[in-house]
């Protein structure tokens, strides 16, 4: 099992930042399947193979994630698409 922790500073308040991640699980779950679900500032994301969250801090998000044995092995693959995607976002 791999694991993925980034960290990306911000200028967005609460509301955006929180509207801009729920765009990126909409994608997530269109492309991946990937169900999602709020937890007070952290978006939890889950589907077979890959589990993690997403949380908000005040200027910073931090994406943490655990890769089961398939998306193990495309790991820099993964990280690389979810660092351009922060950086279009945010």
């Amino acid at each position: 099992m791999s694991h993925i922790h980034l960290r990306h500073a911000h200028t967005f308040d609460d509301a955006k930042a929180r509207a801009a991640i729920d765009e990126i699980a909409q994608k997530l779950a269109d492309k991946l399947g990937v169900v999602t679900q709020w937890e007070g500032n952290a978006l939890n994301f889950q589907r077979s193979g890959v589990q993690g969250k997403i949380i908000m801090h005040p200027g910073e998000l931090e994406i943490d994630a655990k890769l089961g044995m398939l998306f193990s092995a495309m790991k820099s693959t993964v990280e690389s698409e979810l660092k351009r995607i922060l950086k279009d976002k945010f």
